[in-house]
């Protein structure tokens, strides 16, 4: 080593070196016959011993280390024989202790002896990492616990819990509108299961592609008005193969990703590899900024929700489109959280934003300029509004083509099973006729939350049919859940990190078309006394702190998130709502629109209340 870095090295590691001048520890680094420490009465024989192996610089620097050896710190430990061996061990106060000059001299490459599975290490401690993620999960609270709840077909929204006799209300389900029991939908499946059989037989390149499959992606076509599409075995699947196979192929691709977008979209966006962009939910103007960063003829892509199902809040779908054209990128619409409950026909949000000139035009005919007509890719799911399961896109011919040919996670994957296709092909055509569903559920979705407010009750505000209830905390949340399970025989899943970030815990209810008076009065009275019973945060404590996630919050700047139009407060208006009331009473030749719950459901609310 060049003398001059060693004692640099030396000077700040060491406090004693560090107040000597550089003239002198130059005079100390001189090598040779004249050692500035033989002359300040320094032994030859000191000298040699101070050799030192350990130190960098040790090779010519004798002098120097005869110095160090007067060190009251290190000096009495430097004591080394002419094979440059310790005599002792180095005090730990030393900087280079850890350097010892009693080690070995590393083996040449040639030498070295490889590891294999003869030698003595013991093997990592896998289970020991498993309890260790666990544990964090239990500390933190935010530990997931599945409760054992089996709906029942005959008695929707009803269930039973690990004992049949335990009859509870689900509040929470997916299962937006009951098409999992509706009677179209469930004889569909049960011929398709006698003539096809259960299983779908391999991949759609490999006898597992039948008609129902290719009636399947017609009908999905046609609803959303556009070339083609194709369906996955769930959409957390289509999010990530279409994204990571579409922006890997996009030379320099840039994505624009919102905030809020749910993990099956961020999978896809990782396994891309492409370069992105996190803008603020709904935030046009972060959005903006990030697309005026790139040439126009970049290849971009925003990805974006129209419901977000945690928040309830709705993209700005024509503002985010718009952008779109201006900066040349494409649109990634997820609409798995709106399909089938928004719309005229049900195809989402997107429809809605036309709702008189989607009535207006012929199914499946493309209506130009419209919103969804300017969205370049729509995914969905089957399994939420449409009672099923899969997930699928829809796009034009040479998009869903391409996909269909290269991706990965529709190649290699078992397709649906006949029965399946059949009932979510049942399901499609019910509710692009039906208004009777999307009116009761979005009626009382209006009921729930006005109930609420007047019980101050904290709803996270939104224009959609999700009822965020706030809590704030990951083990308050799991209890008020667990309350409510165990004294009220109603089941609500909480809902915490990383789902929701950490501070905005909370309980999802989610409205159905089952869901009748008796059942609401029922719910509100029940969170209204856990509320009181646990002490929670009602909406007057959180305008207090000055609110979270819009509970609390100025309705102006609480508007800036929740999205749908300004000024307007759902996204079914009151004149669509009466228009869906009188088209579907007409269809029914006036019968009154009513929850179709048995009498013996009824019976048994009544016992309860």
């Amino acid at each position: 080593m060049d003398p001059t870095k060693a004692m640099s090295l030396l000077t700040k590691a060491c406090p004693y070196l560090a107040r000597t001048g550089m003239s002198a520890l130059q005079g100390l680094a001189a090598t040779g016959a004249n050692i500035p420490g033989a002359s300040r009465g320094l032994s030859t024989s000191a000298v040699d011993e101070a050799r030192c192996s350990v130190c960098p610089g040790h090779t010519g620097q004798s002098a120097l280390l005869a110095k160090a050896s007067q060190c009251p710190v290190v000096g009495p430990s430097i004591r080394v024989n002419d094979a440059g061996k310790t005599s002792q061990p180095l005090p730990a106060a030393c900087p280079y202790a850890s350097c010892s000059s009693s080690k070995p001299e590393p083996k040449a490459a040639s030498e070295a002896q490889p590891a294999t599975h003869k030698t003595n290490e013991a093997a990592f401690d896998y289970e020991g990492m498993y309890q260790e993620k666990l544990a964090k999960k239990h500390e933190d609270k935010s530990y997931r616990y599945f409760n054992n709840v089996n709906r029942l077909a005959a008695r929707f929204p009803q269930a039973h819990t690990a004992k049949a006799s335990n009859i509870v209300t689900v509040w929470c389900s997916n299962d937006y509108l009951g098409q999992s029991k509706n009677p179209v939908v469930v004889d569909a499946m049960k011929t398709a299961l006698d003539t096809y059989g259960a299983g779908a037989g391999g991949t759609r390149n490999i006898a597992g592609n039948s008609a129902l499959h290719l009636r399947l992606e017609a009908e999905l076509a046609t609803l959303h008005r556009k070339e083609a599409a194709l369906v996955f075995s769930s959409c957390f699947v289509a999010n990530d193969a279409t994204l990571s196979t579409l922006c890997s192929s996009l030379p320099g691709c840039v994505i624009f990703s919102d905030k809020m977008n749910h993990a099956s979209m961020i999978q896809g966006i990782r396994h891309s590899g492409a370069r992105k962009h996190v803008f603020d939910h709904n935030n046009l103007e972060h959005l903006e900024q990030q697309l005026a960063q790139y040439p126009r003829s970049t290849p971009k892509l925003i990805a974006f929700e129209s419901v977000y199902s945690m928040s309830g809040t709705v993209g700005r779908i024509p503002e985010i489109c718009a952008l779109a054209r201006k900066y040349g990128a494409i649109t990634f619409l997820d609409e798995v959280h709106a399909v089938g409950m928004y719309g005229p026909h049900g195809a989402g949000v997107a429809e809605h934003y036309d709702y008189e000139a989607s009535l207006r035009a012929p199914v499946g005919q493309r209506i130009s300029g419209s919103v969804l007509d300017q969205v370049d890719i729509i995914t969905g799911t089957l399994g939420k509004a449409f009672g099923i399961v899969g997930g699928y896109i829809a796009a034009s011919s040479s998009l869903v083509d391409m996909i269909r040919s290269y991706a990965p996670g529709f190649i290699f994957t078992t397709s649906l099973p006949p029965p399946i296709a059949a009932g979510a092909v049942a399901s499609i055509q019910y509710l692009s006729a039906s208004q009777r569903e999307r009116y009761l559920q979005q009626t009382h979705v209006r009921q729930l939350k006005d109930d609420l407010e007047t019980a101050g009750v904290p709803v996270v505000p939104n224009p959609s049919h999700i009822v965020p209830v706030l809590v704030g905390d990951a083990e308050s949340a799991k209890a008020a859940s667990d309350m409510l399970l165990a004294k009220h025989n109603i089941y609500v899943q909480s809902i915490n990190y990383p789902t929701v970030p950490v501070g905005e815990e909370r309980l999802r209810i989610t409205p159905g078309p089952g869901h009748d008076n008796y059942m609401r009065a029922r719910l509100v009275s029940a969170l209204d006394s856990v509320w009181s019973t646990l002490g929670l945060r009602r909406t007057v404590d959180w305008e207090r702190l000055g609110g979270r996630c819009g509970v609390g919050e100025d309705r102006a700047n609480s508007e800036l998130h929740v999205g749908w139009k300004r000024g307007v407060e759902n996204v079914w208006e009151d004149a669509q709502l009466k228009q869906a009331h009188d088209y579907e009473r007409a269809r029914k030749g006036g019968v009154p629109i009513t929850p179709a719950i048995p009498e013996t459901v009824q019976q048994i609310i009544s016992a309860m209340a």
